[in-house]
């Protein structure tokens, strides 16, 4: 696994995709080592799909190779919250209603974030329904707060939250059904949770909510302090 590229933010993976310095092949295999590194003991992730997630990043470096247009984000990987439908990958909602079901279509966003060139490389964990504030409630089991594991994410979409903070992935998608992430952002001396915005996430701070530019995403904290996950 390059560590390296695991700390790079969106913008910066991007651009060094479009200018041939990595491929978008080893920026995804780099997250997918990630994952299987530290997903055991946060759970951010209900399915993780490598074949697929490698087989769209080889094709946005085809299309670079090629000399065709690429889109600003194309070739950086993203977490997708399981509310989200896609035609590939099974979609739960955090429940065992439908455990194993996998949509006929593609969710507006999902096919949008194809189109786009970005590399989906799983579905991540949220309550149930996306019915509750901590990513506890999910039927799968809790995600773990990557700040202190003995603490909650926030919900409900914890999952990608957890997935961003843990350099899993550059880039998450959040839903709002009833302010999912503000709970524990403005309780932070009692959960400590990641910060992100509620749109799509980049890598940002405990204890602050902000809309984060890609261009101007604030230093995490570096990763060897964090309690009881692996660097």
């Amino acid at each position: 696994m390059d560590a390296a590229l695991t700390r790079m933010t969106a913008a910066d993976l991007a651009g060094s995709i479009a200018a041939g310095d990595v491929s978008a092949a080893e920026v995804t295999q780099a997250h997918l080592d990630r994952i299987a590194l530290t997903d055991p003991v946060l759970h951010a992730f209900l399915h993780v799909a490598p074949d697929r997630a490698l087989a769209a990043a080889r094709a946005v470096d085809a299309k670079r190779a090629a000399g065709e247009p690429l889109g600003p984000l194309a070739g950086v990987p993203l977490a997708l919250k399981d509310v989200l439908t896609t035609r590939d990958m099974p979609t739960t909602c955090g429940s065992r209603i439908l455990d194993g079901w996998v949509p006929p279509y593609d969710a507006t966003i999902t096919a949008r974030l194809r189109r786009a060139g970005v590399v989906i490389l799983g579905k991540t964990n949220m309550d149930e329904f996306a019915m509750g504030s901590s990513t506890e409630n999910s039927a799968f089991g809790p995600s773990r707060n990557p700040w202190d594991t003995g603490r909650v994410p926030g919900g409900s979409s914890g999952g990608s939250s957890v997935a961003v903070t843990a350099h899993q992935v550059p880039l998450g998608i959040g839903t709002d059904t009833w302010w999912p992430s503000p709970p524990p952002l403005i309780r932070p001396g009692r959960w400590r949770a990641p910060c992100w915005t509620q749109r799509s996430c980049t890598r940002s701070c405990p204890g602050t909510i902000r809309s984060t530019p890609l261009r101007s995403t604030p230093p995490c904290r570096p990763w060897s302090r964090q309690p009881g996950i692996p660097t």
